[in-house]
């Protein structure tokens, strides 16, 4: 009978032990921001300097990665954050205002400048607007994923730089046959606005 009690004492300090990694187990994982947006040209701006109604507007950032804001003029928008494009608008504005400058808000409305295409071997080719930052693998996947004899293997990012083009190698073939044991982050690596992603 002691053997009995000592056994069930042994096996109740065991979950015990166990309790405190059983509930972590079942912790959700927390959300991990991603990298912050930069402004792209084609986006649409929502710029608000509080207090003054007339200087509140949506634009649009041109082709050439500019737009026009009264009082300040042209101002070089693409490739920098929102929080920068507030603090060169303030300073635009300084000029104007005796005082302190009202607080100046920039919002990303519509990030319809963050653009990719897809072509070749895929069952959706095209170009596309996701509203979000994506990899290369999330990218195969909004263009329908490959083909069945699409060379996974051979994947390549067109990227221009400068007056330049760069080629990246994507090595995702095996994540795609559901071998995820060499993925790493390399493999897949995220698209920037303007690429081509070519699946031949």
């Amino acid at each position: 009978m002691k053997k009995f009690f000592a056994y069930c004492f042994a096996l109740a300090l065991a979950f015990l032990a166990l309790a405190p990694v059983a509930a972590t187990a079942q912790r959700p994982a927390m959300n991990v921001a991603g990298p912050a947006y930069r402004v792209n040209p084609g986006d649409d701006l929502e710029i608000m300097v509080w207090g003054d109604e007339r200087l509140q507007r949506t634009v649009r950032v041109l082709p050439d990665g500019t737009f026009s804001f009264p009082l300040v003029g042209q101002v070089m928008a693409a490739g920098l954050l929102p929080s920068d494009l507030e603090r060169i608008i303030t300073v635009g504005l300084k000029p104007q205002y005796r005082d302190t400058v009202p607080q100046v808000t920039v919002t990303v409305k519509n990030p319809n400048g963050y653009q990719f295409s897809v072509i070749g071997k895929v069952k959706s080719p095209g170009t596309f607007t996701p509203g979000r930052y994506v990899n290369a693998l999330e990218a195969i996947g909004i263009a329908g994923g490959p083909t069945e004899f699409a060379e996974t293997s051979r994947i390549r990012i067109i990227r221009k730089v400068g007056g330049m083009v760069q080629t990246i190698p994507v090595q995702v073939g095996a994540a795609l046959k559901g071998d995820f044991d060499h993925l790493n982050p390399a493999a897949i690596p995220q698209i920037q606005s303007g690429d081509t992603m070519v699946v031949p």
